[in-house]
């Protein structure tokens, strides 16, 4: 049976968390990652949001891509998938054993750890934004 590692997002940087669950879902355990949306991504605000608005909008086609998704849980999978070799074998795997959620569910409150280097409270600067704003600035549902 494989390991199952329940994450909580909550005032996480978002690149360290997600590049610790695919370290693990390569390892070959079973990632769930929730509280996506409060989870924030360093530096200016206003950078952030327009590097995004520049890959969803300006570059490639519309219904060819690049394309992101306007919420939450997907957009932190989508990150994800870019620290994994989704295009071979092994990383279609391995980002098939990553979840992603909005939330809590009640079974999970009391089963969920902290990834302790990802906390913001290490973060250098007071410069950040959370996914749930970033993706409220983008046009999503949230």
């Amino acid at each position: 049976m494989t390991e199952i590692i329940n994450l909580d997002a909550t005032n996480a940087i978002v690149g360290r968390l997600c590049t610790y669950a695919a370290k693990q879902a390569l390892l070959g355990k079973k990632i769930n990652i929730y509280n996506c949306e409060h989870a924030v991504i360093s530096g200016n605000p206003d950078y952030t949001f327009q590097r995004y608005h520049h890959l969803i909008e300006d570059t490639g086609q519309p219904f060819r891509g690049p394309n992101y998704p306007k919420l939450a849980d997907r957009f932190v999978r989508r990150i994800v998938r870019g620290m994994v070799p989704h295009k071979q074998e092994k990383g279609r795997t391995a980002f098939a054993r990553i979840m992603c959620y909005i939330g809590v569910p009640a079974d999970f409150k009391d089963k969920m750890t902290r990834f302790e280097p990802a906390d913001m409270k290490d973060l250098g600067t007071v410069r950040f934004i959370t996914i749930k704003e970033l993706i409220r600035r983008l046009g999503g549902s949230q």
